[in-house]
C-alpha cells in the first residue's frame, strides 16, 4: 500500500466515514492538533525513560512511563471521535474508568506535593519543560474540540479527557520538579 493517495492534493482530506471536508476543517484541526499532542506525549515518555531518577523513584518512573503510554493510545482514540465524520458509524466513547485514571494519578501526585499558591514558571530541567510543552499542546487541542463541537457532533469524553489531560501533565510536571529535586519557579507579579 503507498502512504500517498494523491487525494489530498487539492486540499481536501476524508474523515471516518468517507465525507470529504476542506484540511482546514474544524475537525481535521481538532484531531490535528491531538495527532501532535500524541507526538509530544511520546517525546516525552522517550525522554522520562532516559533520564536517571533517584532510586527511591524508580518505581514511580515506571508507573509515569506505564501512564504515558497509555494516554498515547487514547489520544489516538479522541483524534479518531474527532475525526467521524457526518452519517458514519459512531465510536466507542473514552471509557469513564480512563478518565478516572487520570484523576486518581493526579489525586496520587498531589499528595505529595507541596501546596502552590502562584502559577508555575516553566523550566529547570527538560523534562519537566516537556511537560508544560504537552500541557500547552492539549489545552490548545482541547480549545480546537471546542470548536469542533460548536458545530458538529463530538464526542463529550473526548472534550473530557482533554481536560483532565492537561490536569494531569501539569502536576506531573509539578511531580518531577519534585523527583529530580528542581527548584521549582513560581510566578510573583
Amino acid at each position: 500500500m503507498k502512504i500517498y493517495t494523491k487525494s489530498g492534493d487539492k486540499g481536501t482530506t476524508s474523515l471516518i466515514g468517507g465525507e470529504r471536508v476542506p484540511k482546514y476543517d474544524l475537525r481535521v484541526e481538532a484531531y490535528g492538533t491531538v495527532d501532535e499532542l500524541s507526538a509530544f506525549v511520546a517525546l516525552l515518555t522517550d525522554k522520562l525513560s532516559e533520564t536517571t531518577f533517584p532510586e527511591a523513584a524508580a518505581s514511580r518512573v515506571t508507573e509515569f512511563v506505564e501512564e504515558l503510554v497509555a494516554i498515547e493510545s487514547r489520544l489516538m482514540s479522541v483524534a479518531a471521535l474527532l475525526a467521524v465524520g457526518e452519517g458514519a458509524k459512531r465510536m466507542d466513547p473514552i471509557s469513564e474508568s480512563a478518565i478516572e485514571a487520570l484523576e486518581r494519578s493526579i489525586d496520587k501526585m498531589q499528595e505529595q506535593l507541596k501546596p502552590i499558591t502562584f502559577f508555575t514558571i516553566p523550566g529547570g530541567h527538560t523534562l519537566c519543560s516537556l511537560c508544560h510543552v504537552c500541557r500547552t499542546v492539549c489545552r490548545r487541542a482541547e480549545r480546537a474540540a471546542l470548536r469542533a463541537a460548536e458545530s458538529y457532533a463530538v464526542d463529550s469524553s473526548a472534550l473530557r479527557y482533554l481536560n483532565r489531560l492537561s490536569d494531569y501533565l501539569y502536576t506531573l510536571g509539578r511531580t518531577f520538579t519534585e523527583l529530580l529535586a528542581v527548584e521549582e519557579r513560581l510566578w510573583q507579579p
